[in-house]
């Protein structure tokens, strides 16, 4: 893979895209423990020392206040071990809080960070946190990461006990996934545990220090896929059991028992899901496990991802719904209105019906209602009689020269639009800079908790800078397309999307020789855009040319402004 002198920086260009907002005076113990890289593990010796011998160097003389490019303003050091450290900064320039590890340049392992911290930013894979920047200056090496202050660290999770089967299922998945996703292009972690896991807000997992904590510490592995599954192994038996899989207690919990081995999670802990308790034992096989009903083992994370895949789907829980009161009468519609009040633990006489009517005044009023009811039904049969004649005259004229109603509706009513397939997607760049193109699967994964998501524009909501932003969809082969549905982050005054037929998959074409299908204009975050005659076309454009205003958003990291996310798109045929 070709390195490049410094690695993915967010620029801050005439889009005014800030991430997000710092937050240096508001470190609070949660917020440390969320993003500390710990070094509580059993690996701690090896770790002081480094696989490839002690620092020579210390590390550099820095202090809270202190600042690096006069750009990155440190806030507090989270970790000083072996010739490095790791603070919590802000980045003044984009106004967003960041992490950032800084060592000597002539440490031992400061050209192998750098290497590291480069490799990983080129990935630009979202379920990682992303390397912002990586800098040789004034004999001090830097790389710079995201820091999440929605996020909590796996072992802060584990803390509060085993997660649940879902959670744990979601976390495997993700996790395994993004490893495997990093493993095709040359990636390794080799430091997978659970203070490297994040849990966001919104649901999502992620992965922290992705190369570059290996880098930091001198870890290496000759077999690096194997080392990185065998990890996703002890995370998941840790989150099934709440206890480490090996005899050493480490990250908050405890090892197991000595000279017995390890056992399956099922046997460690009563209620354990099954399937996951044996692809755990898969996973970790490698060590000397034995996998149940002699599944082969997984040794790499596509092999995990291939085995989760395999597995029935566990699906989230039902939602719990409290069970509403009983209705009740009141004492109004009971009939009881004025009457005291009975008392607790009295049995109440069922009252008895009235008497009938027996006096002579009585019997002249049964009389009467009953001759009233004899009219009122023979007037009925009547009026009944002759409307089913008048109805039956009609039916007799119609059937002679057509259809009924009910037959013309069914033979208009048109059929019902389908979701067309989507093989792919490109950002589409009509000028300046690209939005976010890594992201632009995340919009047909049938998942609205991801998207894609602009960049925050400070004029609005007309798109001012550009002609507009999107991103054009390949539907694999040409389709009749009818139609458009979209899932936005963002509500408010006001989004217009547009839809075009275009013929490539990049933005080579002009939008002047594309075809315009359709255009629709919304306040609220769906949107539909409805083609008036259906068009073959394989390649599609969604294009946005104006976005509501938003304040800062800490799960989508944007700053304020006029922007828009696509969480979700279907195109229907």
């Amino acid at each position: 893979m070709a390195e490049r002198s410094t690695a993915a920086v967010d620029v801050a260009d005439n889009s005014g895209e800030q991430p997000l907002t710092a937050q240096a005076d508001q470190s609070t113990a949660d917020g440390v423990a969320q993003n500390r890289e710990r070094d509580t593990d059993s690996d701690e010796a090896q770790e002081n020392i480094g696989a490839d011998g002690p620092a020579k160097t210390s590390p550099p003389e820095l202090h809270s206040g202190d600042k690096l490019a006069r750009r990155y303003r440190l806030e507090e050091c989270v970790t000083r071990l072996d010739g490095f450290s790791s603070w919590r900064a802000v980045d003044e320039k984009l106004r967003r809080a960041v992490g950032v590890h800084i060592l000597p340049a002539d440490h031992v392992r400061a050209r192998s960070v750098l290497a590291a911290a480069r490799s990983s930013a080129l990935l630009g894979d979202p379920r990682f946190v992303q390397v912002l920047d990586a800098v040789e200056e004034n004999d001090v090496v830097y790389v710079v990461h995201e820091w999440l202050p929605d996020a909590t660290e796996l072992t802060a999770l584990l803390a509060a006990g085993p997660l649940e089967v879902y959670d744990a299922y979601q976390m495997v998945s993700q996790i395994s996934a993004a490893m495997a996703a990093a493993h095709r292009e040359g990636l390794a972690h080799l430091r997978l545990n659970p203070n490297a896991v994040l849990r966001t807000s919104t649901g999502q997992w992620r992965i922290r220090g992705l190369a570059v904590n290996a880098a930091l510490r001198g870890i290496s592995s000759d077999s690096p896929q194997r080392t990185d599954t065998e990890s996703i192994g002890a995370l998941l038996y840790a989150a099934l059991t709440q206890r480490w899989p090996y005899e050493s207690d480490a990250y908050g919990m405890s090892g197991l028992p000595k000279d017995i081995g390890l056992i399956p999670p099922d046997q460690v802990r009563a209620g354990v899901h099954r399937g996951l308790s044996e692809l755990a034992m898969r996973a970790l096989v490698n060590d000397g496990a034995t996998a149940s009903r002699h599944e082969s083992a997984c040794t790499t994370p596509e092999e995990l991802v291939k085995a989760i895949g395999e597995m029935p789907r566990i699906r989230p829980p039902e939602p719990a719904f409290t069970t509403p009161p009983e209705y009740q009468r009141t004492t109004y519609q009971q009939g009881t209105y004025g009457r005291p009040a009975p008392h607790p633990g009295v049995t109440q006489p069922v009252p008895a019906p009235p008497p009938p009517l027996q006096s002579r005044t009585g019997k002249a009023l049964k009389w009467a209602v009953s001759a009233l009811l004899i009219a009122a039904l023979g007037l009925g049969s009547w009026q009944l009689a002759d409307a089913l004649l008048e109805q039956d005259k009609q039916s007799d004229d119609t059937n002679q020269t057509q259809t009924t109603d009910t037959d013309d509706k069914n033979e208009d009513k048109p059929a019902p639009l389908k979701p067309v397939g989507i093989e792919g997607a490109q950002e589409y760049v009509a000028g300046g800079d690209a939005q976010h193109p890594n992201d632009v699967g995340l919009t047909y994964d049938d998942s609205t908790t991801t998207g894609w998501r602009t960049n925050s524009y400070t004029d609005g909501p007309e798109i001012v800078i550009k002609p507009g932003v999107g991103i054009v969809y390949d539907l694999g082969s040409e389709q009749e397309v009818s139609a458009a549905t979209l899932s936005l982050r963002y509500g408010g005054d006001h989004t217009t999307v547009k839809l075009y037929a275009t013929d490539s998959l990049g933005s080579s074409t002009p939008l002047s020789s594309m075809k315009q299908l359709g255009e629709t204009t919304t306040s609220n975050t769906s949107a539909k855009v409805t083609v008036d005659k259906p068009v073959k076309s394989r390649y599609v454009l969604v294009w946005l040319t104006a976005m509501p205003y938003s304040g800062q958003d800490s799960v989508n990291y944007s700053q304020p402004g006029y922007k828009q996310a696509i969480t979700d798109i279907k195109i229907l045929g």
